[in-house]
């Protein structure tokens, strides 16, 4: 059976993440896709449209010293605009080493992504992370 074809959406923005292909994921983002990203530390927030939420890519990068990896384990679709991506994340940051499971709540219109949620394992460890 083929993959879905927001799942395939989902899969192409994840590969390019890996290969830090910022052109590509815009391409699949709408112009005021809003990204989400819990905790309270400095790259929690509501990041808002395609620029930001590239900067707020870049920002992860710069301070893992590109030890930032994401690799996808699966994608789960409701067939009304929804998909989950479940990943694992590994990164090096000032001494520490991070690694939690964790997941992307996708809402998709038409062949873009709008709105990504994202939640992590332990909210506490992530806070520590990036503060």
């Amino acid at each position: 059976m083929a993959e879905h074809p927001h799942a395939q959406l989902v899969r192409k923005g994840y590969e390019a993440f890996a290969r830090g292909d910022m052109d590509t994921l815009r391409g699949l983002m709408s112009a005021d896709c809003t990204h989400h990203v819990p905790g309270s530390h400095q790259l929690s927030g509501d990041f808002k449209g395609q620029d930001t939420i590239i900067g707020m890519y870049g920002q992860m990068a710069e301070q893992t010293g590109g030890t930032m990896q994401v690799d996808l384990r699966s994608i789960l679709v409701d067939g009304r605009g929804h998909a989950v991506a479940v990943h694992r994340f590994t990164a090096d940051r000032n001494g520490k080493h991070f690694e939690e499971n964790g997941c992307i709540v996708f809402r998709i219109v038409g062949d873009k992504v709008t709105d990504l949620d994202e939640c992590v394992e332990d909210m506490d460890r992530s806070n520590d992370f990036w503060s």
